[in-house]
């Protein structure tokens, strides 16, 4: 390795030690306060619109959570976030295109 790749490395093994598990369990802890909400949602006799929006809103910052911290991404070098996060918005223009046209097919077959 050049003296960069062990410099940034040296630096992402610093941060690493500067926090603990307790980190881990608060962020574990919303993404399971986050799933109860999500839940307790689903049973609710709301709207199917409102209650998707609400629902893909929960969903995302879900996702975010577990890419930043359990897989780390936090602690990357900035063209690693960039490449994931082009691929993210990459990911969710093609559901827009393709998927979500179909899933909002419900909303017209007078589903209730």
């Amino acid at each position: 390795m050049d003296t960069i790749q062990i410099a940034i490395a040296e630096r992402v093994a610093e941060q690493h030690r500067h926090h603990g598990k307790a980190l881990f369990f608060w962020v574990w802890g919303a993404l399971l306060l986050m799933t109860a909400i999500e839940v307790y949602l689903t049973y609710q006799n709301m709207q199917p619109g409102k209650m998707l929006t609400i629902l893909l809103g929960l969903s995302l910052v879900k996702a975010a959570l577990i890419i930043g911290y359990f897989m780390h991404l936090k602690y990357e070098v900035s063209s690693m976030k960039w490449l994931t996060m082009c691929s993210v918005v990459a990911c969710l223009i093609l559901m827009t295109i393709f998927f979500f046209p179909d899933a909002f097919r419900i909303l017209y077959l007078g589903v209730k």
